[in-house]
């Protein structure tokens, strides 16, 4: 099985179910440093400003769920909230672990280092096949350090909310209100939830993906983002760009559409 056909089996499981909304216009974005320590942070925090800028392009609206920096101002961990057109449909195979080889500013000898950040696209669905167990969470309230005024520093309107079963962990803390806050965390809570049941289901057929293209899921590096050599790879489609600073700009037009073409190049970074 080919990039191609994994993707249209993608799109096709659950359609009966889902209807009109196998790609909903709203979205939650979440990123995560992985291994390099702060420089990892600051890449993460590149990550989101590349599909910040993509999506003002693309028209959507784009609002931070809940931020979490490192001491050079780098994400240890975002959400974000992105509404639009296509939104769903145009993100949907950015999931998964990227990784960045440059110099970092603070190396004094010169080598190159390589650090990862995760991505995962969860859509967000009007309509879900499945109840929350109030009794399988808890919920927790905290002052929030976010923008927001006086008010929200002073009242307890950041949120928590942890799935016991599966030990889930979703936090919202940039709405004004304890309650807004509340919603949208059951909200993603909602989302990841229903995320878990389609891996399961999409597992049952991990066997032949895995030994060809990969998972599919947040745990595959799958882009590389070489600065020394100016160039992006992504390793599912075996196809580079050039011009780092613009794709790190939000130029990503041309590598989401070769991503959804399914069309295998012969280009491969190790």
């Amino acid at each position: 099985m080919d990039w191609q056909e994994w993707k249209k089996k993608q799109e096709n499981t659950g359609t009966k179910e889902l209807g009109t909304e196998e790609f909903p216009n709203e979205i939650v974005l979440e990123l995560r440093a992985g291994a390099g320590g702060d420089e990892a942070s600051l890449f993460a925090w590149e990550l989101a400003h590349m599909y910040e800028k993509y999506s003002e392009a693309q028209g959507w609206l784009w609002r931070v769920n809940y931020e979490s920096k490192s001491d050079l101002n780098g994400y240890k961990e975002a959400s974000f909230e992105i509404k639009g057109k296509d939104v769903f449909k145009k993100m949907r195979f950015e999931t998964g672990v990227h990784r960045v080889q440059r110099i970092p500013a603070t190396e004094k000898n010169g080598r190159v280092h390589t650090s990862t950040a995760s991505v995962a696209v969860l859509p967000i669905r009007k309509k879900v096949n499945f109840q929350i167990n109030p009794a399988e969470f808890e919920m927790e309230y905290s002052r929030s350090g976010g923008k927001g005024g006086q008010n929200v520093n002073k009242v307890e309107t950041a949120v928590r909310i942890v799935h016991l079963p599966t030990g889930l962990d979703v936090r919202s803390t940039n709405e004004r209100s304890q309650l807004a806050n509340r919603e949208k965390a059951m909200l993603i809570l909602t989302a990841k939830l229903q995320q878990l049941e389609e891996e399961k289901e999409a597992s049952k057929h991990a066997g032949i993906r895995k030994n060809q293209i990969g998972t599919g899921d947040r745990s595959e590096k799958i882009r590389t983002y070489n600065f020394s050599q100016d160039r992006v790879t992504d390793h599912r489609i075996k196809k580079s760009w050039h011009n780092l600073p613009r794709i790190i700009e939000g130029d990503l037009t041309e590598i989401i559409k070769a991503i959804d073409s399914g069309v295998v190049g012969d280009e491969e970074e190790e």
